[in-house]
């Protein structure tokens, strides 16, 4: 027998609202689920697999490069406890 996963359940584990779980399941954004007639369930390895294939940070946060929308960047830097944007301090 599955192991299916409730909304709120998943909701809980994600540490998120499950308004924000039911907007990114209609966004097509969230983990997979099934339907079991009108129920929304999980199942925890398409919950794993889907969060396995989340971004993940670590950039240096020394320095880092920040794309604007217009196209240039801005170099950011956190030595010495001062930020500096394009090498302006």
């Amino acid at each position: 027998m599955l192991n299916l996963l409730t909304e709120e359940e998943v909701a809980k584990h994600l540490h998120v609202s499950l308004a924000s779980l039911r907007r990114w399941r209609l966004e097509k954004r969230g983990p997979q689920f099934i339907k079991v007639g009108s129920l929304v369930r999980y199942r925890p390895e398409d919950l794993e697999s889907w969060l396995a294939s989340l971004p993940t940070g670590g950039s240096d946060v020394r320095r880092a490069k920040v794309q604007r929308t217009n196209g240039s960047s801005v170099s950011t830097s956190h030595e010495g406890g001062a930020v500096a944007l394009g090498g302006v301090r």
